[in-house]
Parts: structure tokens; sequence; C-alpha cells
């Protein structure tokens, strides 16, 4: 494919509010590189026409009614077509957009991107580009950086709480009757889960992270 006027990418636009579908349209008209070759105003709609015109885009919204976008995605992305799936979207939580990017959809836009933004990205769908509004971008990065979850064992609780309680080891083995050494290990278990290196930290994060109720 190239950007010509003579190999437009042709594009489909599903969102169930014809003024916002009509808005976009209108956009992309004077685009001379996109063609808009078709509407529709739900998700089960927005498949049928995927299907039947195989455009090199298909724009959908992502809550319409029948079918939503992640559901029409999964759709149209499993069709004998090569049409990339761009969301065009007011939603922006990290629920939506993880849906949208496993459903197969390779960009994820919102409403208030510009004409010329838009056009871009259609054009970089196209081509098998991720496409993201910076919005989104920002959000994926931020999460990618919290810190990974972790998971304590039901003993390795027990043994932190006793830790908290301002208990020794020995003391600790006995109040749940296990040996100091299988204390020991679970401390150092604790202490790798949670990327500490002494038994304050390790209480102090699980704390922090929701891990350790308050005394």
């Amino acid at each position: 494919m190239t950007d010509t006027a003579y190999d437009r990418i042709r594009v489909v636009v599903v969102d169930d509010h014809a003024v916002m579908r009509a808005g976009v349209i209108a956009l992309l008209t004077n685009e001379p590189t996109i063609e808009i070759v078709g509407e529709a105003n739900d998700g089960r709609e927005g498949v049928d026409l995927v299907e039947r015109l195989a455009p090199d885009v298909a724009l959908p919204d992502l809550r319409m009614p029948v079918l939503d976008g992640v559901a029409a995605t999964t759709e149209i992305v499993a069709l004998p077509v090569a049409t990339r799936v761009l969301i065009l979207t007011t939603y922006d939580t990290d629920v939506e957009i993880e849906r949208a990017v496993e459903a197969g959809a390779v960009g994820y836009l919102l409403k208030d991107t510009t004409r010329e933004q838009l056009a871009d990205a259609i054009r970089s769908a196209a081509r098998g580009e991720t496409v993201l509004a910076p919005k989104v971008a920002e959000r994926l990065v931020a999460r990618m950086r919290r810190p990974a979850p972790v998971a304590l064992t039901a003993r390795e609780r027990d043994v932190l709480k006793a830790v908290a309680d301002g208990l020794s080891n020995a003391e600790i083995g006995r109040r749940l009757v296990i040996g100091e050494a299988t204390v020991k290990t679970h401390l150092l278990r604790v202490f790798a889960k949670l990327d500490v290196s002494d038994r304050t930290r390790a209480v102090v994060v699980a704390l922090e992270r929701g891990l350790l109720a308050h005394s």
C-alpha cells in the first residue's frame, strides 16, 4: 500500500452517535490519502461492513450497542481480511485500553485528537504500526513503572506479622510452632519478594502495599 491519491487508505467509521460519526467523516473528507468507504452505527453492523468491504482501517468506538468495540475488534481481527482496527473513543481507563489491545487493535485514540493526528494515526495503522494517544501512552508507561504485584503466602504473612509485633525468630517459631530455621527461610523469601534487606523495611513495605494489616 502507498499513501498516494491513487491508492488511498480505505476506512470505515463505526460509532453509535450519528453526530460524532459525521464529525469524524467530516474531519477526514479532505484528506487526499484517505477515503471513507462506509459507516456503521453499532459493532455488529461494523463487523458486517468490514467483512463486505475489506477496508484498510476500521475506526470503531469502544462502547456501542449490540456489539461493543472490543468484541467487534475481536471479530474483525478474525476475519480473512487485512483490516487494521484503530479504536477512537472517549474512554481512557487502564481496563478499557488493555481490553482493546488484547482484542487485537493496533491503536487507541481519544476523540479530542486533531484532524492531523487522526490522519497520521490512520496512515500508521494502515502500515500495521502501533498508534497510541499521548494520554494513553502515558497511562501505559506509568502502569509499567508500578511495582509488580507481590503475593505473600499465608505463612509468610504470619511470620511478618510476628516481626511487626516485635518478636525474635525464636519467639516467632514458638508462636507458629515451626523451627527457627524455617522462620529464617520464610523471612528470606519475604525479603526477596519485597526487594528489601532487613526486617524493619520488610514490615514498612508490606504495610505500604497493603500486604499486612495495620495493628
